[in-house]
Parts: structure tokens; sequence; C-alpha cells
């Protein structure tokens, strides 16, 4: 692959995906969790930090999917990427039908919002009986070392455009059972290595490159377009220099047991 984007036919979105650590392992962990979807009428709702890779990944799985995003600020790059429509999803009023879905799944959503009850309920609503909502946010328990890293050096809750710092398992369980929902699963992913290697990426870019240039903006902790990207080519060059041994120091994470993931999976059913 070459350094610059212009280089190579592949579009930028799945470029910068080959090259996140933390992306890779929650695509690697949502999938297994989602399993074989053929057949199946499923949604994908994301939120903000999505450039639509996710999304292609997702479709490549089988199943009939339609598209989600509860921020609608990166919906143009999405739409372009995918060739299909994606839905802005305000949170308490979906633009879908009762019992429309088999499977749902939500990334990163809900710690975005002042109240997660409204998404959770059009969640509920929207699926059939039997059907699956597979949720994951951030580990927002303050115990973690790497949270204790990351708000010390300022990139606080706040700086990622979150509202709350995450959930830890018993608390997503909880919400999703307010909803109405059965929890019947859980899991996780990304581990103390891997967020430090995404915190050096996510700190480079926030405090220094978009300060650097005036273009510093809450919930914005790495490119969201292929301008962004262009801006920023130099850095994204050495980037990938540094990336095998980014790889390498982020696979220290398998020394680690399950009870360091610094992000959480909960798999709920609508009887």
């Amino acid at each position: 692959m070459q350094a610059s984007i212009e280089q190579t036919k592949q579009p930028w979105q799945l470029q910068m995906f080959q090259r996140s650590l933390k992306k890779q392992l929650k695509l690697k962990a949502l999938l297994k969790c989602v399993g074989d979807v053929t057949g199946q009428r499923c949604l994908l709702v994301t939120c903000g930090d999505n450039n639509g890779a996710l999304n292609w990944y997702f479709r490549e799985q089988g199943g009939d999917w339609m598209w989600g995003d509860a921020a609608g600020e990166n919906l143009v790059e999405i739409c372009e990427l995918l060739g299909e429509p994606v839905n802005h999803l305000p949170e308490g009023n979906f633009p879908f039908a009762d019992r429309q879905f088999d499977c749902v799944v939500s990334i990163d959503v809900l710690e975005h919002l002042d109240n997660d009850q409204p998404f959770l309920h059009e969640l509920h609503r929207i699926l059939q009986p039997g059907g699956r909502a597979i949720i994951t946010v951030p580990n927002g328990d303050p115990k973690l070392l790497a949270n204790r890293l990351k708000w010390r050096l300022g990139m606080t809750p706040e700086v990622y455009g979150h509202t709350r710092a995450g959930y830890t398992v018993p608390e997503l369980c909880n919400s999703v059972k307010q909803a109405g929902f059965i929890p019947v699963g859980d899991g996780g992913y990304s581990r103390f290595f891997t967020e430090m290697m995404e915190l050096i990426i996510n700190f480079g870019y926030v405090f220094v490159l978009s300060r650097k240039q005036g273009r510093s903006q809450a919930g914005h902790i790495a490119p969201t377009s292929s301008d962004d990207l262009k801006t920023h080519g130099s850095a994204y060059r050495l980037y990938l220099l540094i990336y095998p041994l980014m790889r390498l120091v982020s696979k220290l994470d398998g020394l680690l047991s399950a009870k360091n993931d610094n992000a959480v999976i909960v798999i709920a059913a609508k009887l």
C-alpha cells in the first residue's frame, strides 16, 4: 500500500480501517456476536466516529442490511462509500416500522446520549419478537488503568463528544432491561496496550494536528473525511511507517484477562 491515499484505488475509509487497531478488534468481536444473518433483516446504527468502513464489512457478511447514524455528521461520506442511503436516526424517533428487523447492532451510540432510554426503547420497538440487539459502548469503569491515563492526559469523555465515560457490563445490562430487553450474553475487546496505541493517535490528532490548524472540535478524534486525511497527509504517512510496531505492541493484550476490556458488548433479546 502506498503512503498517499491518492496512489491507490481503494476507498480512503477502508485504508484507514486497515490501519486502525481498535476498529479491527471491534469488527471481529461484533461479527462473532452477530453470527450468521443470512436471510435476516438487519440494522447497523453508529454515531459520529464512523466513516462507513464498518458498514462495508458488515454488508460483506450477508443479511439484508440498512444503515443509520445518530449524529448525522458523516452521512454523505458513508453514502458515497456504500452506494446506499444512510438514515439519520434521532434518538427517540426512528423512521422504521414496528418489528421491522431481526437484528440490530448499535456501535458506540449510548455514551453520546444524555438519556439512553428513548434510543433503547426505539431499538426494542423495531425488533421483532425473538430479535437481538447487539450493543457496544466504552467501558466507563474508573478503575481501568487506561481510563485513568486518558483522563489525566486531557482525553476526557467531553473530548470524545461523550456525555458519560461509558458503561460497565452490569450498567449496560441494567439499561437494556429498563427498555424491555433480556440480556443473554456479553463480551468485550480492546485491552490496555491497544488503548495506549489508540491514545497516542487520538492525542496527536486532537491536541497537536487539529489545534495547530485551528480545527479542534469535540468528538473529532480522527479524520472523518477525505479532505481531513489529505490535510494531515504528512502525519498519516508517518503513521503508516510506525503502524507495524504499534500492531506488535497491541498484541500484548493477549497477556491480559477479559476484565481488562476497555469496550463492552451486551447481547439483548426481545421476547
